[in-house]
Parts: C-alpha cells; structure tokens; sequence
C-alpha cells in the first residue's frame, strides 16, 4: 500500500517565537501566529524600537553566516548595518522621535564595533542547514501532524568531533531566563535538520558587555517531552479556537487589540508577509 504524503500545509507549525507567545498570552498567541486580516489575507505585527534593532543587527550577522570565513569582514559591518537600518528608520521602527532613533542606532553600531573587535566564532567556520523552502524544519510529530521551524543565529563547526555549536544572539539588555525554551527548541531543531552531532551552546550577548556566554546543553529527551507538551496545549487550543487572555488584556496582547481597533498605524509589510503596524508612544 502506498504510503501518504504528507502535507506539511494542513500541520501545526511552531517555532521558539511562536511557542514563547503562547506561554506570555494565548491571545497573543492568536493574534500574531493565527489571526489574517481579512483585506490582505495577512498576519501582523507591532513594530516597536527594540525590536527594530534586534532586526537590523540580526539581518548583518545572519549575512556573515553565509559568507566564506575571509570574506566575512571585506565589507565592514557598519556599512551592512547603514543598509539594514534604512528598512527600519523613521516610524518604520516605531521611533518617537529622531532623538530615540539615533539613540538605538548607536546601540547598534556599538554592537557590532564589539563583533568587529572581538569576532571569535565569526572567523571560524559555519554550518548552514539546507532548505527547500528557506526556513529548516522538521516534522516533530507526523501523528500530530505538527511541525517544528525556525533559524537559529549562528552555527558553528567544530572540527573535534566533526560536531557544532550552537550560537544565538541577544541584542536586548536582559539575559535569557533559565526556563526559557529556546535552547531546547535549538536543540531539537539542529539535531533534526542535519547530521552532526550538537557539542554545545551559548548565548551571545551584544548589549550588556556579558559576551559569549555557554550554557549547559539540555538533555534532548526531556527537551522533546517539553516542547510536545506545550505542543499540544497550542494544538487543543486551536482546535477550540480558545486563545483567552488569562487577564482579559495584558502587556502582550494589548498592543494588537489597539491594532484591531483601528488605533495602529499600518508602515509596511515584512519580509514574511506581515503586515507591520506601529502605536503612538507615550
């Protein structure tokens, strides 16, 4: 009997950003991972200053990852950094003013001077996962037809063990809580999505000068039984179509209720299709 294809288009699709909006506010969850507007068929999202930043320094290292290890610095980074920022500037990242903008603008460059000065794994080689579609994913559970995606930051290739480590960039000012499930989402992913063996992690923070910063790796089954978990509580949820706010409107999901009611200001629409929205600051 012939086996059935399967059609990852009618598969629950997670990833760390999306798993981590379900845990602040089920509607928050909602309303950026399932709700479209019914005029462009889109989903959204809030723009906001921090968020912008992270956007453009993210979108100059990911452009290294790609490069061969000499020519990572031929063109400075800066200037990546002066083309990245133009997509985000003005209202497009939800700047107040021309004052708050170049305040995060130097945040950035500051960022990335301290690439420049202390690159390490940048000058060593990278593993890039292969794709069919640009975003790595693998079927997490075909049973339950969900699947499990997203890019992490930087791999690198560690030529004792023919092994990688795992490299993800923090531009915000706080570090990542212990509980959070990134680095076991990490783990899963890279393990699933190419054939190496994951040697180890680590957290590189650009903005609060803590650096590099390795963390334990996480036991991959108790990693798998975490993320199925919460896996099915989104999957119930959206079969109920139950994606309550446990507050009746939170931190979280009050800047897309505004949005819903006509107090965002639409700027754009993302490289992912979003449609990108601001809110007038206070």
């Amino acid at each position: 009997m012939e086996e059935k294809t399967k059609d990852k288009f009618k598969a629950v699709w997670l990833s760390h950003s999306s798993i981590a909006d379900f845990l602040k506010c089920p509607r928050l969850y909602y309303l950026r991972n399932v709700y479209k507007d019914l005029r462009t068929n889109h989903k959204m999202t809030v723009m906001t200053p921090p968020l912008a930043l992270g956007q453009a320094v993210h979108e100059v290292v990911e452009g290294l990852s790609v490069l061969k290890i000499n020519d990572r610095f031929t063109v400075s980074p800066l200037t990546k950094f002066e083309v990245s920022w133009k997509k985000i500037a003005g209202e497009k990242g939800g700047f107040r003013d021309n004052v708050q903008e170049a305040e995060f603008k130097e945040r950035g460059i500051k960022m990335l001077k301290n690439l420049i000065d202390n690159p390490g794994p940048l000058l060593r080689k990278a593993v890039k996962i292969k794709t069919e579609d640009g975003l790595p994913y693998y079927w997490f559970s075909e049973e339950e037809k969900i699947i499990l995606c997203g890019k992490i930051d930087w791999l690198e290739y560690v030529e004792d063990g023919n092994s990688i480590h795992i490299i993800d960039f923090k531009t915000g000012k706080h570090e990542e809580d212990d509980s959070s499930l990134q680095l076991p989402i990490y783990l899963l992913l890279a393990t699933n999505t190419q054939k190496r063996k994951i040697a180890k992690a680590s957290y590189w923070y650009l903005d609060n000068g803590a650096g590099l910063i390795e963390k334990t790796l996480p036991d991959i089954n108790e990693s798998k039984e975490k993320v199925g978990k919460i896996a099915q509580r989104i999957k119930l949820a959206r079969q109920l179509n139950h994606f309550k706010c446990p507050t009746n409107g939170c931190k979280y999901c009050m800047p897309f209720e505004r949005v819903l009611k006509g107090e965002g200001k639409w700027v754009g629409t993302s490289d992912y299709g979003q449609d990108i929205y601001i809110l007038k600051q206070n």
